[in-house]
């Protein structure tokens, strides 16, 4: 019995071993308890399932529109008219200035000058005796640095007195202080006199007096202002037009007029269309205050009868002259020089320059120098080679 039930017993162990071998084996194989478990290797390379949403990737942010800049504030052109006293195109404040006109020196220790190049016009005229003195008007521009300045003399009042400029002088003559204190205020000129008014003066070191006085522009204008010349609308005395072409203007040529104790040369040069002017000791004349050279567009010469001033000091040599009248004058602009007259009708009235027909004459925008000579004064005039004649254009050949 004991023999059957051992048997038994090892059946049965061998059956249930059996059976925890197949379980074990099962559960391995995902058999047992439904679906088996990836494993997470085989987890992370499965493909995703088709009901699973992907995940959405970011729209991408739009770029902002440029932003349009403003458009600029358009800047007016400015309404230029011409100026009275030399054609150019300028603001209509400018051309509304009081002009100034200013005695300059022009003895060899005043040499060289400061301001001239600056002048819309400059006149020069024999002071004692056939010495030479100049007075600049200036309205365009306002130098830093003007001068020497000098005396006065009655018939450059009459000058001045065509625009009722500021008219800035050192003293003068008896007969021109005269005619200041009676005229002075308005009535032909605004006296402007450095003794009167020293604080728009000054005296440099580098020269000795009377040759280092000077003055400024903007000085000269507040002055007058204070004293009475105020802007107003001027009416142009001459005619002014542009620079010829270039292939009508002339090649070289010159001006020579003396002087006591000063000869002036003017050589054309046909590129600037202007004057280069020489004076003695001075090769090329220039501006002491910019060293800008000395050429202007027009050159004037103009025939005057000159005298000793009867109430005046003998020994001093002082002049006067007919400035109210007629004469013979050179007018040169654009390289050609013509033949014809001045005229001043009154003290007020404007110096006018006409032609050989009677016609007034024409000058070039810009800077006008006046030279008046005695009557026996030596004057000349070279002229320059006229521009190649052109050759005329052929006749379109007929079709």
């Amino acid at each position: 019995m004991r023999s059957n039930r051992t048997a038994q017993l090892g059946i049965v162990g061998v059956i249930g071993a059996l059976v925890l071998v197949i379980v074990v084996g099962a559960n391995a194989l995902g058999l047992v308890g439904g679906s088996p478990s990836p494993s997470p290797v085989a987890q992370a390379s499965l493909p995703p399932t088709a009901d699973a949403s992907p995940t959405p990737s970011p729209s991408p942010t739009p770029s902002p529109s440029p932003t349009p800049s403003p458009s600029p504030t358009p800047v007016p052109t400015p309404n230029l008219v011409p100026d009275p006293l030399t054609g150019e195109l300028v603001d209509p404040a400018i051309a509304r200035r009081h002009p100034i006109a200013v005695m300059i020196d022009d003895l060899r220790p005043a040499r060289p000058q400061s301001g001239l190049s600056q002048a819309d016009v400059v006149w020069q005229a024999p002071a004692e005796g056939g010495i030479p003195r100049y007075m600049a008007i200036f309205q365009t521009e306002l130098p830093k640095d003007i001068g020497p300045v000098r005396s006065s003399r009655y018939y450059y009042i009459t000058w001045a007195a065509e625009w009722r400029a500021i008219y800035t002088h050192a003293g003068g003559s008896p007969q021109a202080l005269n005619t200041l204190t009676s005229k002075g205020r308005g009535q032909w000129v605004y006296n402007l006199e450095a003794f009167h008014h020293p604080n728009a003066f000054r005296r440099i070191t580098t020269r000795q007096a009377p040759h280092n006085l000077y003055t400024t522009g903007p000085n000269l204008r507040k002055t007058g202002l204070q004293i009475g010349a105020k802007d107003q609308n001027y009416t142009p005395a001459w005619n002014f037009a542009p620079d010829a072409p270039l292939d009508q203007r002339p090649t070289g040529g010159s001006i020579t007029v003396s002087y006591l104790a000063n000869t002036i040369t003017y050589k054309y040069d046909r590129a600037s269309n202007t004057y280069f002017r020489s004076v003695t000791g001075e090769a090329k004349q220039t501006d002491a205050s910019n060293n800008q050279r000395i050429a202007p567009k027009n050159v004037i010469v103009m025939l005057m009868k000159f005298g000793p001033l009867s109430n005046s000091n003998p020994h001093k040599g002082r002049l006067e002259a007919d400035v109210i009248g007629s004469g013979k004058a050179w007018i040169s602009t654009n390289g050609k020089t013509i033949v014809g007259t001045w005229k001043k009708t009154s003290v007020t009235s404007p110096t006018q320059f006409f032609d050989s027909k009677g016609q007034p004459v024409t000058l070039t925008i810009g800077q006008t120098f006046i030279n008046v000579m005695q009557l026996t004064s030596p004057v000349s005039f070279k002229a320059g080679t006229p521009p190649p004649t052109a050759a005329p254009s052929p006749s379109p050949t007929a079709s």
